[in-house]
This record gives structure tokens, C-alpha cells and sequence, in this order.
């Protein structure tokens, strides 16, 4: 849960995807976040979590002495033997990779009584609530029948806690120095003053994909309009039926490409996950535009008549997330098409390697034409998934990847010359014109070097944050959302899958 800013960054998984993320799988990032306009920064979620914490030490020692009591845990609660520590289970929570915040819930419950010292104090419904280097342990508390819902019984100082590893790849936040509130004081009746020193609470916690959203509205059931029934216009055809058309200059069925470009933006919730506190830096002639990246012509074979394309682009794009771990270059880019499918494929770099060709997204071109127009094949808006290849860049040892295959990405726009003169469509990743721009980091506050790292130790790599909490992505996959996502690799494999 903490990690001081002088201590190697915690790597974060989207996932986010990832934070994730291409939304924790928000890259849906990470569902990262909603590909909309005002898609909030993606949710990771935590489970399988424990909180062990025996409250206070004396307090129990004197319930079960001088008062003559008992103490009961039970509902999913146990304590440790020799009147130790009480262990809450089951626990299940949020990770916020826009705010750092997590919210995680446990069972169980605990029960103090004594007949002769006339108390009997329960406590249940038991929470742990973090954001930044402060924390709270939240209770429902009885007190001889007088219940206090949601009372912050506990504060937590997470400024100097360093997180480890536990089985299976969870996060363990040991020993967090944890103290009385005023609230926890009146629900004890007084016996102990606010502030008091009470045991520290070590919770344990595993990094899951992004958290998926209820769709706020049903989709209508019915179209609002019937479909024409017939085209509103004519296709030009020939006027006999045993006359063709004759090939122009501006529908060659082969000829040599002289000229292009490639319009992409990967995952419109991954470019939003990063510029929470990232950035997206161009190079070797990509450009930025509205929807995403502009990268220029390298190379390419045409023949329109077999429907048969494999065309090459140059320059590159960089996610950086130093606090989250992430650096991913994508670069190479490639789309070879024939017929109604195609494959887009790039070099993706980390601090570990590159992975050169991967067969990163799968197009489906079955509504493009081939054929040119005014000397220009445009594949407009070609749909794109995540290929399982895709997904493997963003995964990690202990979670996996936050991104799924056949995950939706941005769509893709190719654009291919035969005529130097001929002008080429200024659209962006999506079909909309925009300015270009060069280089820069996406809209955010954080800055990021290259010291943030995809790669890692296996364990719990660290995050310089100074935020405490982030490290509960220590093993997330980035999110990101996707939706999202979070997306965040915390040590990625060593070669691309085929696919």
C-alpha cells in the first residue's frame, strides 16, 4: 500500500491495464475507461484480500483476565491461538488509478463481552480504506446494543510501509502503524483515549482486471428508423449487359505506391489511462492528431484487382507511466490486408527487449474497397481487435493480461498513392480532420522520464509515487482500461505469440 518516493518505483500491472488501461480491461483498455468523452480514469479491482489485526493487544489480554470475559470470531473472522490476532477474510475492494484511492471489504466479525464487567462491544462489517499515505479501518461498532454504522475506527500511516509478496502473486502491506480515532474512542466508551496506539494491520490483497460498469441506459430494443428498402442511388453500371467498364487512370489495378500514410490511435482509453499522469511521445516522422497518430509512408506492394495489400510505415510512438511502471514503444507499424481481412503488425520495445513483428490487431476489411480514387486507395475506418499476440505485450507472470483477444481498438485509416501529386486525405485515426503536432506528452500533469519500466523483478517491483497506494497495482495488468485501463505490466514475457 506504500512506498516512499525514494525507493524504486512499484511497478503497476491496467493493467490497467491496465490499468490498467487498451481500463483495468478497461486497455476495454484496458474496459481501462469508457472510449467516451468523459470516460473517468479506470477501476481496478482487489480480491482475495485479508486483513489481520488484533486492535489492541492489552485490550484483548484484559477481556479474557481481569474482566472474566470472552472474545468470538466467527463469519468468515478467526484469531490466531493464544488470544492472538484476529484474521477477516474474503476481502474485495476497488483500486481508483485516477485518484489512488482503494476501498476493500472483508468478512467476519468480532465479538467482546463480560458479565462481570458489564460490557459487550461487536464489531463488523469491517473495511480498509486508503488513499495517498493516510488510511482509515472502518467498522460497524455495538456497544451493549448501541450500534455506530461506518465509524472510522482506526487510522492508518501507510508513509512508511513497503509492500511484499505473498502466495500467488498477492500484495502484502505488513505491519501498518495504526492509532485510535475519536470515533473509535467514544465507540469503546471512553477506555482509551483518541490517538492511542493500537496494533499494526498487515492486508494482503491480489490485483484483478478492471472493474466492468453497469451500462447506465438499456439500448432501445427497437431501431428508431425502418432501413430503406431500396438504395437512394443507382450504382453506375454499364448500359448493356454485355458492356464493361474501362479502366481509367484513376482505378489502376496495380501500380506502384509512391506515397501514404497511416492513421491509428491504438485505444482511445489507453491514450486517456496514460495521460492521467503519463505521456505519448512521437518520433521518426509520426505525428499526433486528434484521434490518435499519423505515421509516415515507408513502403508498400498494391495490386487492386487481387484485393491483396502489404504496406509499411515509419516512425513511432512511446507510453510512458513512470509511476506506474510503463514503457511501451510501438513502432514498424505494418498492415497487410487480402481480401476482407487483414493484420496490422508493429515492433513493440520495452526495457526488456523488443518483440519485432507481432501480429498486434486483426482487420476486418470486408466493407473497404480496393479499387483507387483519384489515384488514392483509402481504407477508411478499418475495424481492429486485439489479436492474442496484442494481448500477450500487455501481460504480466502473476496476472496475466488486462486486455482480452478480439478486444476493440481504434480503428485504423490507410491511405496509399500512385501518383506523387495526388492528395492524400488529411483525416485522423477515425476519418476527422485535424491539425498536426508534433511531439509532446498526452494532457496530463505527470511527467515521466525513461526510468519507468514494463519490466521488473517478478516480486513487487517499486513505483517512485509518493503516493503510497499505487503500489496496490504492483501486479495489476493496465490499464488500462481499457475502459480502460489500467494496464499495467508488471515483468512481460519474452516474445510475441504467433498468431
Amino acid at each position: 500500500m506504500a512506498a516512499t518516493a525514494t525507493r524504486r518505483p512499484t511497478v503497476l500491472a491496467a493493467a490497467v491495464a491496465t490499468a490498467v488501461a487498451l481500463g483495468a480491461s478497461a486497455l476495454t483498455l484496458p474496459a481501462v475507461a469508457a472510449d467516451t468523452g468523459t470516460a473517468a480514469p479506470p477501476k481496478l479491482e482487489l480480491k482475495d484480500g485479508t486483513l489481520q489485526w488484533g486492535l489492541k493487544e492489552s485490550f484483548r489480554k484484559y477481556v479474557t483476565g481481569m474482566a472474566h470475559g470472552k472474545i468470538e470470531a466467527k463469519d468468515g473472522a478467526q484469531q490466531a491461538a493464544g488470544n492472538g490476532v484476529f484474521t477477516f477474510s474474503g476481502g474485495k475492494g476497488t483500486y481508483d488509478t485516477g485518484t489512488h484511492a482503494t476501498d476493500t471489504a472483508f468478512k467476519g466479525s468480532v465479538r467482546f463481552t463480560s458479565t462481570l464487567h458489564r460490557f459487550d462491544i461487536g464489531i463488523t462489517d469491517v473495511k480498509v480504506r486508503t488513499q495517498g499515505r493516510t488510511g482509515a479501518i472502518q467498522a460497524d461498532v455495538t456497544l451493549n446494543g448501541a450500534v455506530q454504522n461506518d465509524i472510522d475506527l482506526a487510522s492508518l500511516d501507510l508513509s512508511t510501509v513497503r509492500p511484499g509478496q505473498g502466495e500467488g502473486g498477492a500484495m502484502v502491506f505488513k505491519d501498518i502503524p495504526a492509532a485510535l480515532t475519536a470515533d473509535g474512542a467514544k465507540a469503546f466508551n471512553g477506555m482509551y483515549e483518541a490517538g492511542e496506539k493500537l496494533d499494526p494491520a498487515t492486508l494482503t490483497v491480489t490485483a484483478g482486471g478492471p472493474v466492468t460498469e453497469e451500462p447506465t441506459q438499456k439500448p432501445t430494443q427497437k431501431p428508431t428508423q425502418k432501413p430503406t428498402r431500396k438504395p437512394t442511388q443507382k450504382p453506375t453500371s454499364p448500359s448493356g449487359p454485355d458492356k464493361a467498364p474501362k479502366p481509367t487512370t484513376s482505378q489502376k489495378a496495380t501500380g506502384d505506391v509512391v506515397d501514404g500514410r497511416l492513421s491509428w490511435g491504438l485505444k482511445e482509453s489507453f491514450r486517456k489511462y496514460i495521460s492521467t499522469g503519463g505521456k505519448a511521445t512521437v518520433a521518426g516522422g509520426a505525428k499526433k492528431i486528434s484521434n490518435g497518430y499519423r505515421f509516415p509512408y515507408a513502403k508498400a506492394d498494391l495490386d487492386s484487382a487481387a484485393k491483396k495489400i502489404d504496406a509499411s510505415f515509419g516512425g513511432s510512438v512511446r507510453f510512458t507511466y513512470k509511476a506506474h511502471g510503463i514503457d511501451m514503444k510501438f513502432s514498424d507499424l505494418k498492415v497487410r490486408a487480402n481480401g476482407a481481412k487483414g493484420t496490422l503488425l508493429a515492433d513493440v520495445t520495452t526495457p526488456q527487449g523488443t518483440n519485432n513483428d507481432v501480429k498486434f490487431a486483426a482487420l476486418d476489411l470486408s466493407g473497404v474497397s480496393y479499387r483507387a480514387k483519384n489515384d488514392v486507395v483509402l481504407l477508411d475506418k478499418v475495424p481492429a481487435t486485439l489479436t492474442a499476440a496484442g494481448a500477450k505485450q500487455f501481460a504480466n507472470d502473476t496476472t496475466g493480461s488486462p486486455y482480452r483477444p478480439g478486444e476493440k481498438l481504434d480503428p485504423v485509416t490507410v491511405a496509399l498513392s500512385s501518383s506523387a501529386g495526388a492528395v492524400l486525405p488529411t483525416g485522423g485515426a477515425t476519418g476527422t480532420t485535424a491539425p498536426d503536432s508534433d511531439s509532446g506528452p498526452v494532457a496530463g500533469s505527470g511527467s515521466v522520464g525513461g526510468g519507468g519500466s514494463v519490466g521488473g523483478s517478478g516480486s513487487l517491483a517499486d513505483t517512485g509515487s509518493s503516493t503510497p497506494s499505487t503500489a496496490l497495482l504492483g501486479v495489476a495488468g493496465v490499464a488500462l482500461a481499457a475502459g480502460a485501463g489500467a494496464v499495467v505490466v508488471a515483468r512481460r514475457r519474452g516474445s510475441a505469440e504467433a498468431v
